[in-house]
């Protein structure tokens, strides 16, 4: 700058940049800035807005970078220049002053999101965790991460290279975009559409033998109990994810009753979150498999629904796919007794000039209204689930709160007709998904959590555990400062569950 009058033509200009403090833990919803590129350039010249980015290099590409950016980007100044024939400035002509861009306010709890990402470890997985009073996004992970920081000014071919060649998929958003089966996560679900068709009465119990058979067939859908649990009611289903039940129940509803039920539910539909690019997830229906096996690639008996093919979906397996982010969406609206808010990760936008502050989402997007009583008897099974008898009963131990939830193990791959489940024979990839759903507390849920644990096995196991911890972490207190470890623990394959779940594990309660 001292020896600027030697170099004519040249300026020297400072300029703000950003930085991404909380790298991984944070990338999936924060995303990233990059420099803008020719296809951007077009379709900013083709929405008329290419004059406020005249002076710009950088653009949103992901996350709430890429959702915003209109809003954080502002309007551009300019100054209208005399200069001399040198090119040095002689006067100002006019000017424009800049309008600097909006400040986001997040529902994020960032404490809560890094002690989330911290218990999660070295696994592959996601988590996300909803008020449902209001639809914000109190922690959302999705692990492994990557540093955006990299990608600010041009990420290097190697580090591009590493990122994409590696198997555990960092890049992938799982809690938007990762697509599995939710297992028996599903159950309660099932029973609320029982209940608000009057399809089941609550008191209607079934023998549970350990299987299922279709009429007339020899094929069994097994139970995860092989010697079955004998006489099993609703209430008895959930708390200890009776398999066989759920197979009946959705033989004898049909995917026609089913389907119109479990939408009201969010299922098969984007959550409409502020982050772009989110998996619809696959709610089954007699239309969407005609349109899905449409075409030369498939026979004309590939299209048509058989009467089997509810029976998977009634455990949450078969063609069911949901995000981790779709199903902690459910929970909510289970919590909140059927009234649906959109989940969003932004809370508020500040006009830095004016000081204005605009809220978002302050009202539902629609009520379900369901039977209150029906309401009731789901989250009261659900609730016994983490007490004597039930499936996640060391998790419910010592709580202080009261809290409901349901397990859940997803199948990875297809297991043979009468062949039993041995995960240390398999490769990880292949090891079952280990899930948790759960609210809290029950009277006045102030925070609805889904977990998946890739290949983490049961649900009681892996997923659980870590449930809890954030719903104490979030509840009952702060517990110091948490520093998040770098991250390479990324993620498998998701792969669509075509069949029901394996044997029971060897344990001293019920694990599912």
């Amino acid at each position: 700058s001292a020896n600027i009058w030697r170099f004519p033509g040249v300026e020297v200009k400072a300029r703000l940049f950003r930085d991404y403090p909380f790298k991984e833990i944070t990338a999936h919803v924060i995303g990233y800035i990059g420099r803008i590129n020719q296809k951007e350039m077009e379709r900013l010249e083709e929405n008329d807005e290419l004059a406020d980015y005249r002076g710009s290099t950088h653009i949103g590409k992901t996350g709430l970078e890429y959702t915003y950016e209109k809003v954080l980007h502002g309007t551009a100044g300019f100054e209208e220049m005399e200069t001399d024939a040198g090119g040095r400035p002689v006067r100002t002509l006019r000017r424009s002053s800049p309008i600097n861009g909006h400040t986001l306010k997040l529902a994020l709890d960032i404490e809560l999101q890094k002690f989330a990402w911290e218990r999660f470890g070295e696994r592959r997985g996601a988590l996300v965790a909803l008020d449902p009073a209001t639809g914000g996004v109190l922690a959302f992970i999705s692990k492994p991460g990557y540093d955006p920081n990299l990608f600010i000014d041009g990420i290097d071919s190697q580090s591009w290279k590493d990122l994409n060649d590696d198997w555990k998929k960092p890049l992938v958003n799982r809690a938007l975009r990762g697509l599995y089966p939710p297992g028996s996560t599903f159950k309660p679900f099932m029973a609320m559409a029982a209940l608000e068709t009057k399809f089941r009465d609550p008191n209607y119990t079934i023998p549970d033998p350990g299987y299922f058979s279709l009429p007339g067939s020899t094929h069994r859908f097994r139970d995860s109990k092989p010697s079955g649990w004998g006489s099993m009611s609703m209430f008895r289903s959930i708390q200890v994810s009776s398999d066989t039940y759920y197979y009946k129940l959705a033989w004898d509803m049909g995917i026609d009753r089913l389907e119109p039920q479990l939408a009201k539910f969010g299922f098969g539909s984007p959550t409409g979150i502020d982050l772009d690019g989110e998996a619809r997830g696959v709610l089954p229906s007699k239309e969407w498999k005609r349109k899905r096996f449409a075409g030369k690639r498939y026979p004309e008996a590939a299209r048509v629904w058989t009467p089997a093919d509810v029976v998977p979906i009634g455990i949450g397996q078969g063609y069911n796919t949901y995000t981790p982010l779709q199903v902690a969406h459910a929970v909510a609206i289970l919590a909140n007794n059927g009234v649906v808010y959109r989940p969003h990760v932004v809370k508020e936008i500040e006009n830095l000039k004016t000081g204005e502050i605009t809220k978002v989402e302050p009202n539902p997007v629609r009520d379900n209204h369901p039977d209150p009583a029906n309401i009731a008897f789901v989250k009261s099974a659900m609730e016994a689930v983490l007490k004597p008898g039930g499936t996640a009963a060391r998790i419910g131990a010592g709580l202080s709160y009261r809290m409901a939830g349901k397990t859940g193990t997803a199948q990875v791959v297809q297991i043979k007709q009468g062949a039993k489940y041995n995960a240390a024979a398999l490769a990880e990839q292949h090891r079952d998904h280990s899930w948790f759903v759960a609210f809290a507390p029950v009277e006045a849920p102030r925070i609805a959590i889904a977990v998946i644990v890739e290949n983490g096995g049961w649900g009681a196991a892996a997923a659980a555990p870590l449930a809890r911890e954030v719903a104490d972490f979030y509840l009952t207190g702060r517990k110091g400062e948490v520093s998040a470890p770098n991250s390479d623990a990324p993620s498998a394959q998701h792969v669509r569950a075509d069949k029901n779940k394996p044997a029971a594990a060897p344990a001293e309660e019920v694990v599912e």
